[in-house]
């Protein structure tokens, strides 16, 4: 690959960033959008948090857990009941790392 390749490469690369997260500031007025889909853009955080966060607690090294014996599936029970208790996010990761850290590094699981 030549120097001018790696450029142009580089340019695209930038305005296609640029045009990609600049869309919705570009047009001088909001842009129109269904009922339907603002409503299911509410949940699209939560699901990239899922779709990033359920694969860590359920899977090592690719493969299924074959065992209960693992300190994320504790620490994600705790996190979870005292998030429906209390409704705090950061009670909710403190819970979890409670429970998580002394199964983790303690007991070896």
């Amino acid at each position: 690959m030549t120097l001018a390749d790696t450029l142009l490469a580089i340019a695209g690369l930038t305005v296609i960033t640029f045009i990609t997260r600049a869309f919705f500031m570009l047009p001088e007025r909001e842009l129109p959008l269904p009922d339907w889909l603002r409503r299911g853009l509410k949940y699209a955080p939560l699901a990239a948090l899922a779709a990033v966060i359920a694969p860590e607690l359920f899977m090592q090294q690719g493969e299924l857990l074959a065992t209960l014996a693992d300190a994320r599936l504790p620490a994600l029970l705790a996190a979870m009941g005292f998030y429906f208790w209390r409704r705090s996010i950061l009670g909710t990761i403190v819970a979890g790392m409670v429970v998580y850290l002394p199964l983790h590094i303690g007991l070896g699981w």
